[in-house]
Parts: structure tokens; C-alpha cells; sequence
């Protein structure tokens, strides 16, 4: 089979595609014959600088992946051939707490990723396909929808008529406009593109700001909310935007820390003055995604797909991602 390695530095030039023998699944494990992958900003990380992660060489890239099944290990029964599944971020994280073991079993760093042909899963590392979604769709849910998922639903409970601030349009902040549209919420995009905003309120943002235009966009935020202030943050910036985050949050809102793309430090005063409940996010659990997944089918919501690129190709979709060009996902399709 074929498959795509980080064999060394040298970032995006360096990724080679090499050849590896069909992998057989393990007890308790099933193959995938992959159909689609997509990058979120982790992996274009990873394949940026292996080394300051700790990544072995050689490492598949990628943690986001569908496909069909095409064997099954001893002792497997809730997976069979020919199922269309997805897999999951952590393939041990199941349910409840996360812990670091079930960290230490994230695909595409620590354990190899997705961008292969074929990849063994654990059984308890795929989840069903959504029947309203294609590959493509489907195998950019691990990641970013789900973390969009754990922390506006799980961790923030959100519900009708809540407001919602998302930074940016990249996959995690457009799948959580998506939710927001889903439960009636309304969510507030901040961008420096216009035309990225008049994207997003066409996908129901509720109000938009071009932090460019607006660089103290915390202050309009609250200026939106009658100055009360909103009631849920998606933190995708990191240290950088984390004081606005806070200064636009209402007392006793709630800021879920996502990202880690800008950097600068933090005076955590305003955390405890005004009470603010700080969620640390990771990704999520199986059973989260089978809860999330059940919601999309539901509501035949569609994942935004930026670009899709061939399997051939797939260093030219790390390319487009470092662009920051990009409002939704970016997937790559994988031959036959």
C-alpha cells in the first residue's frame, strides 16, 4: 500500500510517499481501506517540526480519516467488513475523563495517522458514518467538529438564545457556527476577511466583526450583547486573543481554550474577577462523536469543505492550509 511519511525535518518538501505491506489487524482491531483524510492545523504542526513534538521517524501524518472496512480481528463484534466508519482522534478515549494514556493514543503523533491507503484501527476506534454524509465529509468530523462539539455542547451546554463568539473561519470555529445554527444559539465570527464574514453569515452568524477594522473586537462583542457580554467563547488563538476572550465573556461565562496560534501572555485576573469558567479542550471521546454524530444525521447538517486535493497531492493541502487562506475544512481523496 501506499502512504505518506514524515521521515525527517524539512516540514511540507520533506513528506515522502513510500511504500509499506498491507497491515493486518490484530485482535481487537479492524483494517480500513482509507477514502478521504482531512489536515487541521495540528497536523500541518506536526509535519512543520517533528522534532520539537517528539515524533519518531518514520511517522504517517494525520488524524482524521474514513473509510470502509475490509478485515476484522479476533474477537471484534461491533465492526464488519464493508461498514463505512470514521476514526476516532484518540483510539482509546471510549468514554468519560480523558487521562494520558488516552492521550498517548492520538493518531498521527504518538501512533501513525491516517494518510494511507490502508489503516488498522482499534474496534473501539471507529465510529458509523453519518448515512447523510460521503467520505469526505465524514473524515473531517474527528477533530475539529468534535472539539467544536466538547466544548459548546458537552462542556458549555449550550442551548437556545445563548451567544456565541468564534475567532476566525478555520474548521473548529465554522463547525461551532454550524452548532450554534443547529440550537437556535447565535454566534458572533470575527475575521479579517469581509468576504470570510459574509461567508459566515451566510451560514447563520448572527453578527461579524473584521478584527482589522475593529482590533479591540472584545469591546464590540459586548457592544453587541447590550454590553452583558457573551455567554460562550471558542478560544481557537491561543495566548494572544485569551485577555480578549475574557474581557468579552460575561460574568461567569465560559471561554473553552482550544488553539495555540498566537503567542504572548496571560494576566489571569479578569479569570477570577469575573468568575469565568476556562475549559482546556482536547478533542473528545467516541462516545461524544456517536452523540455528535447522531445530531448531524439528524439535522442533515454538511461539513464546509474548503478544497479537496488528490492523494497524490496531498503536500499541496499542507501548502494551501499554511496560506491561512482556507474557511472550513480541507480534505484529501484518496484513488479507486
Amino acid at each position: 500500500m501506499k502512504a505518506w511519511e514524515i521521515q525527517g525535518e524539512g516540514g511540507i518538501d520533506a513528506l515522502a510517499l513510500t511504500d509499506r505491506p498491507s497491515p493486518e489487524p490484530g485482535p481487537g482491531q479492524v483494517r480500513v481501506r482509507m477514502r478521504a483524510n482531512s489536515i487541521n492545523r495540528r497536523d500541518l504542526n506536526t509535519v512543520l517540526a517533528p522534532g520539537a513534538r517528539g515524533l519518531q521517524f518514520p511517522r504517517i501524518p494525520n488524524s482524521d480519516g474514513a473509510g470502509d472496512v475490509t478485515a476484522v480481528g479476533p474477537g471484534v463484534s461491533s465492526v464488519a467488513v464493508g461498514d463505512r466508519v470514521v476514526g476516532c482522534f484518540f483510539q482509546d478515549w471510549e468514554a468519560g475523563e480523558v487521562s494520558a494514556s488516552k492521550m498517548a493514543s492520538a493518531l498521527g503523533n504518538p501512533i501513525d495517522g491516517t494518510l494511507a491507503e490502508e489503516v488498522v484501527f482499534n474496534e473501539r476506534g471507529v465510529v458509523p458514518i453519518p448515512e447523510t454524509l460521503d467520505y469526505e465529509q465524514a473524515a473531517t468530523l474527528p477533530c475539529a467538529a468534535l472539539t467544536a462539539w466538547h466544548a459548546l455542547v458537552v462542556k458549555g451546554g449550550l442551548k437556545a438564545g445563548d451567544t456565541v463568539l468564534l475567532l476566525g473561519t478555520g474548521g473548529v470555529s465554522i463547525f461551532a457556527l454550524q452548532f450554534c445554527a443547529m440550537t437556535g444559539a447565535r454566534a458572533i465570527v470575527t475575521s479579517k476577511s469581509d468576504a470570510k464574514l459574509e461567508r459566515a453569515r451566510s451560514l447563520g452568524a448572527w453578527a461579524t466583526i473584521n478584527y482589522v477594522d475593529t482590533p479591540d473586537w472584545a469591546t464590540a462583542a459586548r457592544e453587541l450583547t447590550g454590553g452583558h457580554g457573551v455567554d460562550h467563547v471558542v478560544e481557537v488563538g491561543g495566548a494572544g486573543t485569551l485577555e480578549q476572550s475574557i474581557q468579552a465573556a460575561r460574568h461567569a461565562g465560559h471561554v473553552a481554550l482550544i488553539g495555540v496560534l498566537t503567542g504572548g501572555t496571560v494576566n489571569p485576573v479578569q479569570l477570577a474577577l469575573k468568575s469565568i469558567r476556562l475549559n482546556g479542550i482536547y478533542v473528545g471521546s467516541q462516545a461524544m462523536f456517536r452523540d455528535m454524530n447522531a445530531a448531524i444525521a439528524a439535522t442533515a447538517m454538511a461539513p464546509v469543505i474548503d478544497r479537496r486535493f488528490d492523494f497524490a497531492d496531498a503536500p499541496s493541502a499542507f501548502r494551501h492550509m499554511q496560506t491561512n487562506d482556507h474557511f472550513g475544512k480541507i480534505t484529501i481523496t484518496f484513488p479507486g
